[in-house]
């Protein structure tokens, strides 16, 4: 089976250990593919990407890497066990860029290759697949694409004493970590995203997908991005594979982070119904054949076959039991 799934953050990590139990491959580590004649696909959101202390910070990618191969903090949700901070504590010293941006001193040897790399020339997909030659994450992981793509976040200058204050332009990440997300957002854009193409693989991969999956990830900064990138859209709305959506709503609550403050901005209801209809139906110009919500709750998207499980990702078998669950209303279960 070819899985395809637009994935981004802690979230989409999780989804895709569940992709890999549902196939019957052990949720963390390599998998061999020509034995089992699976492949699953992640098509990664890259507009988290931030530049610091001249290091190319890829957090969802690594997010991806580390939880896939099983080096990943699982308490913490993110960066790598074990880890230890001695580098972040002497740049706070130095009073050095983004204090609020914490970095593993073991995450720093992933961003020190990463940006050796890049600096030399090579893709991010083809640093990608380097770093997946070490970890051996059991997914094929694609950059969304290999051209720079920044999220931005406009608001009102929280510096500032005039009244009105002046309205600057934030990178995600200082808004979503140094600022928590509370600074209301007055737009969300991927700068540079209609400028973009996809990275190498990535219209293949959907083009023969038999089941694509929209991860219970941001709807905003994690899928929205990925769908901003000219062709990616296109591609999703002509394959002949299923297209199928995971809601990230609970009742009225996102299940981590501030996807609330993110569908709010854009002006989408934080519900199920509410991400499900801004996704929309295939058949009607939008993306879902089918859309999985969390049992209890309520949506009607027209045009879409809705079905409600059981979607808090505790462990990869319960993930694993959402997949499945994907897989049945798309009529490849």
């Amino acid at each position: 089976m070819r899985i395809v799934v637009l994935a981004g953050g802690v979230g989409g990590a999780k989804f895709l250990l569940g992709v890999k139990r549902f196939l019957g491959r052990p949720a963390f580590g390599p998998a061999d593919a020509e034995a089992d004649g699976h492949q699953i696909t992640a098509v990664v959101n890259t507009a988290d990407d931030i530049r610091l202390h001249n290091l190319q910070i890829c957090p969802d990618l690594d997010s991806c890497l580390y939880t896939l191969s099983g080096v990943s903090d699982l308490q913490r949700g993110w960066g790598r066990a074990d880890e230890t901070w001695t580098v972040s504590g002497e740049l706070a010293g130095y009073d050095a860029e983004a204090p609020w941006f914490s970095l593993g001193d073991k995450d720093i040897a992933t961003h020190l290759v990463r940006t050796r790399m890049l600096d030399a020339g090579y893709r991010l997909s083809d640093v990608t697949d380097a770093l997946g030659r070490r970890w051996r994450p059991g997914v094929t992981l694609l950059p969304m694409t290999d051209d720079r793509v920044e999220t931005h976040v406009v608001v009102e200058d929280p510096d500032s004493a005039d009244d009105p204050r002046p309205l600057v332009a934030l990178h995600f990440q200082e808004w979503w970590i140094r600022y928590q997300a509370k600074l209301p957002a007055l737009s969300i854009t991927p700068i540079g995203a209609d400028e973009s193409t996809p990275a190498p693989g990535v219209l293949d991969a959907v083009a023969g997908a038999d089941l694509v999956l929209i991860a219970p990830s941001n709807p905003v900064v994690s899928v929205g991005p990925i769908l901003a990138v000219p062709g990616i859209r296109e591609a999703l709305t002509s394959t002949p594979a299923p297209v199928v959506g995971v809601s990230p709503i609970i009742g009225t609550a996102p299940v981590r982070g501030h996807a609330d403050r993110c569908l709010e901005a854009v002006g989408v209801p934080v519900t199920a119904e509410g991400v499900g209809r801004h996704y929309g139906a295939r058949g009607d110009g939008g993306l879902l054949d089918a859309y999985l919500i969390a049992d209890g709750d309520r949506a009607t998207v027209p045009g879409v076959t809705v079905a409600s499980r059981p979607l808090l990702m505790t462990d990869p078998d319960r993930t694993a039991a959402m997949v499945a669950a994907c897989a049945e209303v798309a009529g490849r279960g």
